[in-house]
């Protein structure tokens, strides 16, 4: 009797294979939920980059445009006709090709003057490329003009497809500096 209780006993210390099977079920439904979840989590942190570096990009452009419109006297000038300072500075890309990993801009090219010129740089390896279209006459601007267009041009998965975040600024009325309310987003998370 005693050797009946004894292997009974033995065998209820395991898991059967029924149990084994159920368990690896739910972890491979759990992982199917999980991983699309984080790599989605994965690329919106990544894309965080650009909103802050277009940002970065209309405060220089702010503060450059503002400096641009005193004269030596102090008078504000362009207030309601066209300015005689340029205001905006010109168009320019940087360097780098936009891809899975980041990269370092170490050699800005001939468009360093531009991102000099409203204070833009950038220390740390990046994903996206980023570009400022300024209007094609960068002096002589009136009140209500779109001026610039700052763009952060991605391919965070290497398919090919482009993100393309954008950051419009014009002149109000009064013709300061502007900026839109929100980003223009196209293939976010591509």
């Amino acid at each position: 009797m005693r050797n009946l209780i004894q292997i009974a006993n033995k065998r209820k210390a395991g898991f059967t294979l029924i149990e084994l099977m159920i368990v690896v079920a739910i972890i491979g439904i759990l992982a199917a939920i999980a991983i699309p979840a984080f790599v989605g989590y994965v690329r919106r942190s990544k894309t965080s980059e650009a909103g802050s570096n277009l940002r970065n990009l209309f405060q220089g452009a702010a503060s450059y445009y503002q400096n641009e419109r005193w004269d030596m006297q102090g008078v504000v000038r362009g207030t309601s006709a066209a300015s005689s300072a340029c205001t905006v500075a010109g168009g320019a890309v940087t360097t780098n090709a936009p891809g899975t990993g980041k990269t370092q801009i170490d050699d800005w090219g001939m468009e360093a003057e531009s991102f000099t010129d409203i204070g833009f740089t950038i220390a740390d390896p990046i994903y996206f490329q980023y570009q400022i279209q300024g209007s094609t006459d960068s002096c002589a601007h009136m009140g209500g003009e779109n001026l610039y267009s700052f763009r952060a041009i991605g391919d965070l998965d290497g398919d090919m497809t482009q993100s393309l975040f954008e950051l419009s600024a014009g002149s109000s009325g009064d013709n300061e500096l502007m900026r839109a309310p929100g980003l223009y987003v196209e293939n976010e998370l591509e």
